[in-house]
């Protein structure tokens, strides 16, 4: 049977291949894009991704030493950055832009590795016995989250904005 240590170490080395894996997606999207904000959300994902990693390997150095747990903190955003990229993008496109399917099918690629880092995340933090990894895990499943919700906002914006901006300001139509 794996011992808890073992176990915590496995995750911790998933966990850090997910976020380069992420962050070399990320990178990649960004070069390819065209569009502006697209463009610019993947690069602040991959900046994003990056300070997860380094957050993981700080962790996994100590406990391969015997170590127990680190008092790390989490990497704590809540989306800031992302939140207002998008809201200065959708500001300055308005609904006059062009996307490319292929930049929609990466929004869309992108939503699907954050919900498997939340899962991953989110599973662990309820699985852990140590109150400080419990946290570590639960704020960065909120990371996750937050980045598959910008990321599904985005693509509802990019594929069609004027639906969008009529959702998101509420608009409608009262036949007078």
């Amino acid at each position: 049977m794996e011992s808890e240590q073992a176990r915590t170490i496995k995750v911790l080395q998933l966990a850090v291949q997910m976020e380069v894996d992420g962050k070399e997606f990320y990178q990649k999207a960004s070069r390819k894009s065209s569009n502006q904000l697209a463009r610019e959300l993947f690069r602040q994902l991959a900046n994003e991704e990056d300070i997860h990693r380094k957050r993981f390997e700080e962790i996994y150095k100590v406990l391969r030493r015997g170590q127990s747990w680190p008092d790390v903190e989490p990497p704590f955003e809540k989306g800031k950055r992302i939140k207002s990229l998008f809201a200065e993008a959708s500001r300055t496109l308005g609904t006059n832009f062009k996307i490319a399917e292929s930049e929609l099918e990466a929004i869309k690629t992108a939503m699907d590795m954050e919900i498997r880092s939340y899962n991953l995340y989110h599973s662990r933090s309820a699985e852990s016995a140590l109150p400080v990894e419990k946290q570590f895990y639960k704020t960065l499943a909120g990371e996750e989250r937050g980045h598959h919700l910008a990321l599904l906002d985005s693509y509802e914006y990019l594929s069609d904005p004027a639906g969008w901006f009529t959702k998101k300001e509420h608009w409608s139509l009262d036949g007078a």
